[in-house]
């Protein structure tokens, strides 16, 4: 292939449809995320039961990764598996305001989760095609940039049906608009882009069994970082608990954090092409700060701790993402992404349940924990950053 500036063009264009499909579907499910709690209390919910459907989601939706990967790259159905993991993904919000019992709400959250297990694997794949061209990390940064443009717009839709007192039917119900609208745009993508590896200049193939070992230093790495991350429920709980910011300032404060997440990603996959794996250990040395200034700080200190806390989370859904395409062959990105999402999803719930236990007992054991498992990651990050070779 040759590199010239129409296959950049090409490549850029895929990219930016890829990223308008996910700030589509943000909207549609981050904003029914931001109300599935209440909506399952009114149903007649206990906070157990929230608590267990919340987790089981996530838990499903990472591990079953693992597996949707590993059949993209057998089948080598990319697209189908994409396309299909989207609409079961974005419709089940919809019909969220059809649920009558709280035991159908919490099928249809658990599936909407599943649905993003079964595509985001093979998209991942795909879209590693299109960042050789560009730069690896500044084409997952501006997917993740879109991506959370769209979890930002989400809530607010749904803040504003509901100031207008639509309720959570009306809500829901409106979200199958941008669901709709999603799904047209990647059928279109599909249309344009039925072959997205030919975006990739070809290299010769490399015949491996597995993965190499620098994957699963990388792993080990991730997984750490993923242990010491406090997901924001528990931060919003504790600003809530000890007063330190108001009931309306709260979903700012996640709003803020959505907003540096994706300014971030740009910046740090911008980096990350200039300076390679360096970046992620200077964004983990960063983001491991977020928990004292959080935990321990007033409303300005909080502030800026979630604000670290943006960064990291902007950073590790840019560059962890580009440094996987690097490391592994195209047959088999979809399998390692899989890998990649279900080790750290079940470590992120590991660590969240850990910190949750802990927040009861001693809030300064959460703050250790946390920032040691962030810091623990950096010796794995090095070696993993000598064995690229990579300066």
């Amino acid at each position: 292939m040759v590199h010239d500036n129409n296959s950049k063009e090409s490549a850029f264009k895929f990219i930016i449809l890829l990223g308008i499909v996910s700030l589509l579907a943000d909207v549609t499910y981050e904003g029914a995320r931001s109300i599935t709690g209440p909506y399952l209390a009114l149903l007649g919910a206990s906070g157990t039961v929230v608590g267990i459907v919340a987790g089981l989601g996530e838990l499903v939706g990472y591990a079953l990764r693992f597996v949707s990967g590993y059949i993209a790259d057998r089948t080598k159905r990319y697209w189908l598996l994409t396309i299909f993991g989207y609409a079961v993904n974005l419709l089940a919000v919809p019909f969220l305001a059809l649920a009558g019992r709280w035991e159908a709400a919490a099928a249809l959250m658990i599936s909407e989760r599943i649905g993003k297990a079964i595509r985001s694997p093979s998209r991942d794949a795909m879209l590693s095609h299109a960042t050789k061209e560009i730069g690896r990390g500044w084409g997952f940064g501006i997917h993740e940039a879109m991506d959370q443009i769209g979890a930002l717009l989400g809530p607010l839709i749904v803040a504003a049906v509901l100031y207008v007192k639509g309720g959570y039917k009306m809500s829901f119900g409106i979200l199958i608009i941008p669901a709709i609208l999603a799904l047209s745009v990647l059928l279109v993508a599909r249309r344009l882009y039925p072959k997205p590896q030919n975006l990739e200049p070809k290299t010769i193939p490399i015949e491996a069994k597995g993965f190499p070992r620098i994957f699963w230093i990388y792993l080990v790495a991730i997984m750490l970082v993923a242990a010491g991350y406090v997901d924001f429920p528990l931060i919003a709980y504790h600003f809530k608990k000890f007063s330190i910011a108001s009931d309306n300032w709260i979903p700012v404060f996640y709003a803020i954090a959505m907003g540096v997440d994706a300014l971030a990603a740009l910046i740090f996959g911008r980096l990350f092409d200039l300076k390679g794996l360096s970046i992620l250990i200077v964004a983990s040395l960063i983001s491991a700060l977020f928990a004292p200034l959080v935990f321990l700080g007033n409303f300005s200190s909080a502030l800026f701790g979630v604000v670290l806390w943006g960064i990291g989370m902007g950073a590790q859904e840019s560059i962890m993402r580009a440094a996987i395409a690097g490391m592994i062959s195209p047959d088999k990105r979809a399998s390692a992404y899989g890998i990649f999402n279900a080790g750290y999803g079940l470590f992120w719930f590991l660590g969240s349940a850990i910190m949750g236990i802990f927040y009861d007992i001693s809030i300064p054991a959460l703050i250790v924990f946390s920032v040691i498992a962030q810091l623990a990651s950096i010796p794995f990050f090095m070696m993993t950053k000598r064995a690229i070779g990579k300066k």
